[in-house]
């Protein structure tokens, strides 16, 4: 099953759903939210809002915004 996906722009991207859900990644990053934050921060990804909660915003797509 592939996570990621191209949007319209190109630009690759996740529900968080999906990325919070993901057993691998869970593992990956303890503090998923967090690591989240601080690369939108940073202008790595972009997502809608300040802060990503389970279950309120499973639709919301993360993007890349650098490899």
């Amino acid at each position: 099953m592939r996570l990621f996906l191209c949007n319209a722009d190109g630009k690759i991207s996740v529900k968080f759903g999906v990325l919070f859900n993901d057993d691998q990644c869970a593992n990956l990053f303890e503090a998923l939210v967090g690591t989240l934050k601080a690369a939108k921060r940073k202008k790595l990804i972009a997502f809608e809002g300040e802060l990503l909660l389970q279950g309120v915003h499973d639709n919301v797509d993360v993007i890349l915004l650098q490899d």
